[in-house]
């Protein structure tokens, strides 16, 4: 019996997937549990429909994401800080502090996805990695001044 999955079955598919299952297993365990139904022509045209628009839906974000990095690459941001009298900070820079000024120059980025390399504990000039997706990162130089 065909079926189309609406929900991750281990060791059967992921949702989405039209599977070829034995008629018991199909009937007593993915359509009774709600994990799949019948493979007719109108959910067979469904499941198409959706596929379509998940695809459509990540060429968007991978525009989207496309467009931020080259918005944000190659940019130089400034953080002033207080220092001690040896020149050191107390503490240290952070990734909330450089989300926080990318914030105020209109570009969101979530403090997760800010790669600091080595900590930064005296003026200077940092790179950065931003990870905007796992398929586009963009750098930029953070100046710390005292």
């Amino acid at each position: 019996m065909k079926v189309v999955l609406i929900k991750d079955v281990k060791g059967s598919g992921k949702a989405g997937d039209i599977i070829e299952a034995k008629d018991g297993y199909a009937q007593n365990y993915l359509i009774k549990n709600g994990f799949a139904k019948c493979a007719d022509a109108q959910s067979l045209s469904e499941n198409r429909a959706q596929k379509e628009a998940a695809a459509f839906h990540r060429q968007e974000q991978l525009k989207a994401n496309k467009e931020l990095r080259e918005k944000i690459d190659g940019k130089e941001i400034t953080i002033q800080v207080k220092s001690g009298a040896s020149g050191k900070f107390f503490g240290s820079i952070t990734n909330k502090e450089i989300a926080e000024k990318l914030s105020e120059l209109g570009i969101e980025i979530d403090k997760k996805k800010i790669i600091i390399q080595s900590n930064v504990k005296t003026a200077g000039r940092y790179p950065v990695t931003i990870k905007i997706s796992p398929e586009e990162t963009a750098k930029i130089t953070v100046n710390v001044i005292n």
